[in-house]
């Protein structure tokens, strides 16, 4: 184990130097929280990355390796060594790539650094949705009616599973995420073929061949709840965002908080995730994420790590939830009670893509003109610039659109005239799908459900 000196912040015990092990917007956005508390930063980088600006921001920056993922952004080993050679203390996940790899968390650890995030325990059983839902029925947090454990291989047991839940069911996989491992079954006779061909393809993509069956709600809302918990056994939540704005189960829009849902299902709600990562012994940030249909909240997943969609909520609760994370993997006491986290306002997000905005295949290239908007309660949170090469090696996202206002209707029309400002050329963007958004009316009318956006471009002929 490796002895790492520390020093103090505000009289507290923190980082004096923090590796950013990943890349695009979420690696510039812990570099300037990490800026503005006095930490020192180390980013790491792929050839492809290698005039990006948090790059040329970092106080030290190791390349680690090829464009593709599975040889930088990936590999662990040359990751811990980046922390090894720049002396520093912890790393900082960020979100996707290796932030929810229990494996990556326990070497980081054992190699005598702090990984900013929970711990390895957490990530293993939040990230298997089986054993995640059991610990949730544990802690009174309400799922949705289906299997308790994995589904077998008998086929009268399945289908008897399948009766009691009721049709529609879907068969999700257990190691899933993102939106993959997931059919839904709407007749007896088709049932068995789905669990068979969910397994295949849960073992192809993520090495875990379980799957289990719940029941397929119909117009559901995707609702999640964010938490901060520390080392101390507190937990508070951060009120809700609402991401029922989605494309193959994709987020495009989020919002918080979620109109019109009551506040007092939503301190319901909080408060049961809250004492759920008191029961775990959960650290850091995360975020229970719900479907909400009629009145009620059914747990689907926990992600144990800073969401896309996180600005939101800071906006409306005025917290910076990355230097959060960073105070509680220092060990540092939650500086907040429940009763301090007040929302207000409104704030609204909108995912900017390099994608064709109807046919939405991927569009990297070379950007010849980056204007963005500006303004009261205009938020961009960014690593482009002009004459910034956006490679074809990793996810489409640019960049994000936040708006804040003192009501929905005004962080919507804030929302319409920041788009309307906004220009890139170069490569094509979804950012006139956004600003069609902004004036349809479901969307300004708020609660709709996650079917939403694919009806409306199925009806539309841009989906297949």
């Amino acid at each position: 184990m490796i002895a790492r000196p520390m020093y103090y912040y505000q009289g507290q015990k923190m980082f004096e130097k923090i590796l950013i092990a990943n890349r695009g917007e979420i690696a510039l956005r812990i570099q300037r929280a990490c800026r503005e508390m006095g930490i020192k930063t180390v980013v790491v980088h792929s050839e492809a990355d290698r005039e990006a600006k948090y790059v040329k921001l970092a106080d030290e920056s190791v390349c680690i390796g090829p464009a593709p993922s599975s040889q930088s952004y990936l590999n662990m080993t040359a990751i811990i060594a980046a922390a090894e050679v720049t002396d520093a203390q912890a790393i900082h996940p960020g979100y996707g790539f290796l932030s929810e790899n229990a494996g990556f968390s326990e070497k980081v650890e054992q190699s005598g650094f702090v990984f900013i995030g929970p711990t390895a325990d957490s990530i293993r059983t939040m990230g298997d949705k089986v054993a995640a839902k059991q610990a949730m029925i544990a802690a009174g947090v309400p799922c949705v009616p289906g299997s308790p454990d994995a589904l077998g291989d008998n086929p009268t047991e399945i289908l008897k599973m399948a009766r009691e839940v009721k049709y529609p069911v879907i068969i999700k996989a257990a190691g899933g995420g993102g939106g993959r491992g997931m059919r839904v079954v709407h007749s007896e006779e088709s049932l068995l073929n789905a669990v068979a061909m969910t397994k295949a393809e849960a073992q192809a993509a993520f090495g875990n061949p379980e799957v289990y069956m719940e029941k397929f709600l119909t117009n559901p809302r995707h609702v999640e709840i964010q938490i901060l918990a520390d080392t101390h056994g507190n937990a508070i939540y951060l009120g809700e965002r609402d991401c029922s704005l989605q494309r193959r189960h994709q987020k495009v829009i989020e919002e918080a908080p979620a109109p019109g849902i009551p506040r007092k299902l939503i301190d319901k709600i909080g408060e049961r995730c809250a004492r759920a990562c008191e029961k775990m012994g959960y650290r850091g940030a995360g975020t229970f994420e719900f479907l909400y249909e009629d009145g009620e909240f059914y747990f689907i997943e926990m992600n144990t790590r800073v969401q896309v969609e996180h600005p939101v909520t800071e906006m409306v609760t005025g917290i910076d939830i990355v230097q959060e994370q960073i105070r509680i993997a220092a060990g540092e006491k939650l500086r907040y009670k429940q009763k301090d986290i007040v929302l207000k306002g409104h704030a609204i997000e909108c995912r900017i893509n390099a994608e064709d905005p109807f046919k939405f295949t991927p569009s990297p290239g070379r950007i010849t003109m980056w204007h963005v908007p500006g303004g009261p309660g205009i938020r961009v949170d960014s690593h482009v610039f002009t004459n910034y090469f956006v490679p074809p090696h990793y996810d489409s996202m640019i960049g994000k659109l936040i708006a804040y206002g003192d009501t929905r209707e005004q962080a919507i029309a804030r929302l319409r005239t920041a788009l309307s400002e906004m220009v890139v050329e170069g490569i094509s963007t979804n950012i006139p799908l956004h600003r069609e958004m902004m004036n349809d009316q479901a969307f300004n009318d708020g609660g709709f459900s996650i079917h939403y956006l694919e009806h409306k471009l199925e009806l539309r002929g841009t989906e297949p």
